[in-house]
């Protein structure tokens, strides 16, 4: 009798096409893992930042870095401009622009508008036709919501002009309810 030779899967032989899919596979697969790591420290890394970040603006040190009396100070100063410039933002703006566009300045030319939000002031300069156009001006700014106590700092007769205008500065207190500190 012969033997029985039973070969019921034959063998399959690897083509080049299944050896280059089984090589892109595993290339990208790689490729896949090393950009994931790659954002995983990228974001270990912002993450730090954010945290140093953080604690530079709360002032808080953590008690890991000790800082010199020149670094505090210095922190100190940009934490003062901080809040100058928040309070600076705060102030109702719409409000004092809109009552000095709707004051009557037929005889006045407005040239600098100085706001002080620490100190709640203004200090407004200008320059008049003539004297009582500017004590006009300060009136009707005294009598203003917006404004009071208004001062007048300097004025100045201008005499190289031939209508002699008089060139001024005032001060005024702005008061807002929330904006002050």
């Amino acid at each position: 009798m012969r033997a029985l030779n039973l070969d019921f899967q034959p063998r399959r032989r690897s083509g080049p096409l299944g050896w280059s899919l089984l090589a892109g596979g595993v290339v990208l697969t790689l490729s896949c893992v090393l950009f994931q790591q790659h954002l995983s420290d990228e974001t270990a890394q912002q993450q730090g930042h954010l945290q140093t970040t953080q604690r530079v603006l709360t002032g808080d040190t953590g008690g890991k870095v000790s800082l010199t009396p020149a670094q505090i100070r210095e922190q100190a100063q940009n934490l003062a401009e901080m809040r100058k410039v928040s309070q600076q933002l705060r102030r109702p703006w719409e409000n004092l622009f809109a009552m000095l566009e709707a004051m009557p300045r037929e005889n006045i030319a407005l040239l600098t508008l100085t706001p002080d939000a620490r100190k709640g002031q203004v200090r407004i300069s200008a320059e008049a036709k003539d004297l009582d156009a500017m004590l006009d001006f300060h009136r009707n700014l005294e009598a203003s919501d917006e404004l009071s106590d208004v001062s007048l700092l300097s004025h100045e007769i201008v005499a190289n002009v031939p209508e002699h205008p008089v060139q001024f500065n005032l001060s005024a207190t702005w008061e807002i309810g929330d904006a002050n500190p």
